[in-house]
């Protein structure tokens, strides 16, 4: 069966630490259909007492670099972005693509990091994601359109974005053959 896409979802660095409330996977649950983590404080708690810095979230001006650079790597690469979504604290894309789902992810947070650097928001000290992430193969047209409907409409309201002062996309986003965003794209 041909894989129709790749639904990648990330986080930045200490926002999501294993044992939270929510449902996460370390590599003893990271098998598709068996049981995620329960619930465990005291973990959390070690977890983050292990970070090397702060949490990092995403403002409004690192949102606006990590959106365009995403849609700069995939007009480079030759990739069809198929839906994106960038949080404050993590981000979810479907994306076509030729490559194993975990060289985009691993080019998205590479790129993202070098322009968030660049444009200033970012600093050379604090590396700003999760070490791994969530790489689904879509391989139904239904697991395609759902993966989509979730990126684009159950993310809530948009968040703000700002492009950081004196900083510029390296490609005209306006140009690229991508889905239209819901947020303006130009400084």
């Amino acid at each position: 069966m041909a894989t129709l896409g790749y639904f990648i979802s990330f986080h930045t660095y200490g926002t999501w630490l294993h044992g939270r409330l929510q449902e996460s996977v370390d590599e003893e649950h990271a098998t598709p259909g068996t049981p995620h983590l329960t619930p465990d404080a005291p973990r959390e708690q070690r977890e983050g007492r292990l970070l090397k810095h702060a949490p990092v979230e995403l403002d409004a001006e690192r949102r606006y670099v990590v959106d365009t650079t995403i849609l700069e790597v995939c007009a480079h690469r030759g990739w069809r972005l198929r839906a994106l979504h960038v949080r404050s604290t993590h981000l979810h894309a479907v994306v076509s693509a030729t490559p194993a789902p975990e060289r985009i992810m691993n080019d998205f947070k590479a790129c993202a990091t070098r322009r968030m650097r660049e444009a200033g928001v970012l600093s050379k000290d604090n590396d700003p994601w999760s070490r791994h992430g969530s790489t689904r193969y879509l391989n139904t047209e239904n697991s395609f359109a759902r993966a989509v409907q979730y990126v684009l409409y159950e993310q809530g309201e948009h968040l703000e974005v700002r492009c950081p002062a004196g900083w510029t996309p390296k490609v005209n986003v306006s140009q690229i053959n991508n889905p239209p965003a819901k947020e303006p794209r130009t400084c």
